[in-house]
């Protein structure tokens, strides 16, 4: 059986993923078919905000509009998940018909999850000398400057900031700052 399990990409309304995966693993349940649906996915990834000098762990979706689906797609079970609230379809081919993902596909998404879980901490944001920049947290909050340095190792930046008519050196770390 575990053979003929694949992954799916089943499209959803946007903003609906989770709703979609519980309407799902809801669905699958009440009508027996378990083991035909093993897992169901949405990837996730995790990113930081800095809110009034606290540093805030956020989610988002790293693919919207789209939940994967490992399962069985024989009989019925095609037209069951196509039937769920918010659910717009599978990627498939040009008749409609779901086509799975490939195994290096799979590997790549699943890997790429399980490194965004790993290395939630590392932040990729790319700053360089001369960009505008616009203050968002500390008491120089709404203020822009200019990027003077950038110290990769401690992901801080020396900002000059205008503060009545004279340029301000500053150093903000990377979470206190937002590209204008």
């Amino acid at each position: 059986m575990s053979d003929q399990l694949k992954w799916y990409v089943v499209r959803a309304v946007s903003g609906k993923e989770k709703k979609v995966k519980h309407y799902i693993d809801s669905e699958i349940s009440r009508l027996g078919f378990s083991h035909l649906v093993p897992q169901v996915l949405i990837p996730m990834e995790k990113y930081f905000q800095m809110k009034e000098g606290k540093k805030i762990s956020k989610e988002r979706n790293f693919y919207p509009g789209y939940v994967l689906i490992e399962a069985n797609l024989d009989g019925e079970l095609e037209h069951i998940i196509k039937g769920v609230n918010s659910v717009i379809g599978f990627l498939g081919d040009k008749e409609g018909n779901p086509i799975p993902m490939r195994q290096s596909e799979v590997n790549r998404i699943l890997g790429k999850v399980d490194e965004m879980i790993q290395q939630a901490e590392v932040m990729h944001v790319s700053f360089f000398v001369g960009e505008n920049i616009k203050v968002m947290d500390g008491p120089f909050n709404g203020f822009t400057g200019v990027i003077e340095e950038i110290n990769e190792e401690k992901k801080k930046l020396k900002v000059m900031v205008k503060i009545f008519g004279r340029k301000t050196p500053l150093e903000l770390n990377y979470m206190q700052v937002e590209k204008e």
